[in-house]
């Protein structure tokens, strides 16, 4: 048999075992939201509070509350509600930050605040209606004030309450510090994940962006130097694509005897032929800047000042075709090695004509019309081998530069009066 001193030993040991054992639980119900509420704290803080106010026997009920961004606003975040299932105050509910009452002061000097009897804090003593409606409606009577730390500065508050005075104790005190320890964990789990998130969906919107620039490039470069292409990426407007009248710079060139020769050549000889003709070439234009070239067959054509500006549209098509005849030259003495009898011949012109693009959704090509482009596609028609031939203002404009000479006027299909050609002297060649 125990004497009364040993039972009451043995029944204090397991009321103790027993509240040691609520507080575990407790923790561990803590812990096993935090795993789980990574994107939402609210679950975790809700769980504090219930906690706290069961472990704390807080009669009043207990109470979270977070700062504002701008740190001048403090929100109920979580409440637990009294033992009569009340609560003085509802989750949501705002106040003006002050450093004054002891909520204040727990923000301020970012302190616990252990309140035996709250009637003798000079806010409820001068009528503050807070204090006021706290002591006389919730019958509140002792207060305990915890800060939740980030690097030492307080950002929110645990806020337990009892009905009667009864100070709450250090075992209390080192409870709720630890639950407010939890808590900034739950808080910094839930920010850094929605950061995460953030940062996630900014880039997918930047892949998304990078993709569609991508395709646009894409699409672009069906029609358009790749120099051209990249220029209407970066400007963000495809504007410069609607139609529109522009100066321009036409070239038209093609193989002299490519007719002849596809008669009787081998299929693989012509595909040969006009993959080394495109390749060549398509690098000669793409180191001069041209706007547009556009290829059927062995013929090309090459628009200078549209859609980028150009200063000297004419001089920049006469020196692409000096270029053009040089490489072509060493072609076709490479090609006449092969039994092939080819040659090359450029008409350019200049003038104002319509551009734009013209087709439909994902059939569509940038170009241009006018008298200036069927004049250019004449005078390479009657270009012969080696020759370059301009337009009356084409050679206007490159004459002090390019020296030519007059061959006489031409009728041409498709242009209403006679026209006076000039042909580009061979000594630059």
């Amino acid at each position: 048999m125990h004497d009364p001193q040993t039972k009451g030993e043995i029944a204090s040991l397991r009321a103790e075992i027993d509240r040691l054992r609520e507080r575990e639980a407790a923790s561990r119900e803590i812990l096993a939201i935090i795993s789980q509420s990574r994107d939402n704290e609210i679950p975790v803080l809700d769980a504090i509070t219930r906690n706290a106010v069961k472990l704390c026997k807080a009669t009043g009920g207990a109470g979270l509350w977070l700062l504002d961004e701008a740190g001048d606003v403090t929100r109920l975040a979580s409440v637990a509600q009294d033992q009569k299932g009340k609560s003085a105050f509802s989750a949501g509910l705002e106040f003006a930050r002050e450093d004054i009452s002891p909520l204040g002061r727990c923000f301020r000097d970012s302190c616990t605040i252990n309140v035996a009897d709250i009637r003798d804090d000079p806010y409820y003593l001068d009528g503050d209606p807070t204090h006021v409606r706290m002591i006389e409606k919730a019958k509140i009577r002792s207060r305990l004030l915890v800060p939740l730390l980030d690097n030492g500065i307080a950002f929110g508050c645990f806020s337990l309450n009892r009905q009667e005075v009864n100070a709450f104790s250090d075992e209390d005190v080192a409870l709720i510090e630890s639950f407010a320890e939890q808590a900034v964990i739950a808080i910094e789990n839930a920010r850094m994940f929605k950061a995460l998130e953030s940062m996630n969906a900014d880039l997918s919107i930047r892949v998304d962006e990078q993709v569609g620039e991508i395709e646009r490039m894409a699409r672009l470069k069906r029609f358009l130097p790749a120099a051209v292409a990249d220029t209407i990426v970066s400007s963000g407007s495809e504007k410069m694509l609607s139609s529109h009248r522009a100066m321009l710079g036409v070239l038209f060139c093609d193989i002299r005897g490519f007719t002849a020769f596809c008669e009787t050549a081998e299929p693989e000889e012509t595909i040969e032929v006009l993959q080394t003709y495109h390749k060549e070439l398509g690098i000669l234009i793409d180191q001069h800047r041209a706007g547009v070239d556009q290829r059927t067959g062995d013929g090309i054509m090459v628009l200078f000042n549209d859609p980028v500006p150009c200063d000297d549209p004419a001089g920049e098509a006469v020196k692409l075709a000096v270029a053009m005849r040089s490489k072509m030259r060493e072609l076709c003495k490479k090609w006449k090695q092969q039994g092939y009898r080819l040659g090359f011949g450029v008409g350019v012109s200049m003038g104002y004509a319509t551009v734009g693009m013209i087709g439909h959704e994902g059939r569509s090509d940038y170009t241009a019309s006018g008298t200036v482009v069927n004049l250019a596609a004449r005078l390479c028609d009657l270009a012969a081998d080696g020759e370059i031939l301009l337009s009356p203002r084409a050679y206007a404009a490159v004459e002090d530069e390019f020296p030519g000479e007059p061959t006489g006027e031409v009728s041409l299909k498709g242009i209403r009066e006679p026209v006076k050609v000039h042909r580009l002297l061979d000594k630059i060649g």
